[in-house]
């Protein structure tokens, strides 16, 4: 079966160069703020952001962890060289560590998802300093999975890469200019030494992206997807984390009591009035 993943870069870009522009500049501001990693997703971001607010309205903050690896920063600092934008470094040893300190059974999962929740207190602080809106940098692949931290990288005001998925944005960073460095290395997080995103999840971004995009974008069956020539119990642990993590991909549901309830039966966009 042909799965085809491939997309235009440059018709891509533009539509998410325009959408960012629109959508922090309808809500009455003009600036960005964003959590450059080191990694793909917020290279792609960063540039986008800076194509569509200019660079000079655009800050990226980098924010390593004691553990984190030297490249990341480099990595990120090829981004901000390349584009031209504003940069700040804070790093939040000192502020993840008291925490993580005070249990001294805290695995793995607990002290990364206390790094994120800190990186975007860090950002949305900078955001309010800079007077910009937080740009997103989760892909569809991620947020379909739940391969994110709630409150944690996957809070933002907007996001323009959430409906690629990971092999789209590694196509649509070869489009738009991304260093060669950040394409070519292994998916990770940087949450602590060795770790890599395909490790954790038990599948490549590749694989799963192809069956993903039949049980989303075509609407197959778990039985179609199989008959596809997926192995079953992929489709099953694929199909199960799609389910397991619907709660991050909603607002949080509200107990209804009136005849208007928000997100139930007041649903105006923002730009509509009341």
């Amino acid at each position: 079966m042909d799965i085809n993943l491939s997309i235009e870069p440059e018709l891509v870009r533009k539509i998410l160069a325009d959408f960012i522009h629109s959508e922090i500049t309808r809500v009455g501001y003009k600036r960005a703020v964003v959590n450059l990693s080191g990694g793909l997703d917020s290279a792609v971001a960063c540039i986008l952001a800076a194509q569509a607010l200019g660079p000079e309205n655009v800050l990226a903050l980098r924010l390593p962890y004691k553990s984190s690896a030297q490249d990341s920063l480099d990595h990120a600092q090829l981004v901000i060289d390349q584009t031209g934008i504003q940069s700040r470094t804070i790093p939040i040893t000192e502020m993840v560590d008291p925490l993580i300190a005070s249990d001294p059974h805290m695995n793995s999962i607990r002290k990364g998802n206390i790094m994120a929740r800190m990186r975007m207190i860090a950002a949305y602080d900078q955001s309010e300093a800079f007077n910009g809106l937080v740009v997103g940098t989760g892909n569809k692949t991620e947020i379909l999975l739940g391969y994110t931290t709630l409150f944690g990288d996957s809070a933002c005001a907007l996001n323009p890469i959430g409906d690629l998925y990971k092999t789209q944005v590694r196509q649509l960073a070869r489009g738009i200019g991304v260093p060669e460095p950040i394409i070519a290395k292994p998916p990770s997080a940087d949450l602590w030494a060795g770790q890599t995103d395909e490790d954790e999840l038990g599948f490549a971004y590749a694989e799963v992206d192809r069956l993903l995009f039949l049980i989303v974008d075509q609407r197959y069956s778990a039985r179609e997807c199989i008959e596809a020539g997926f192995e079953p119990g992929f489709v099953q642990r694929v199909g199960e984390r799609i389910k397991k993590n619907q709660f991050k991909r909603m607002l949080p549901p509200i107990a209804k009591l009136s005849n208007r309830t928000i997100g139930y039966d007041f649903l105006y966009l923002r730009d509509w009035g009341t």
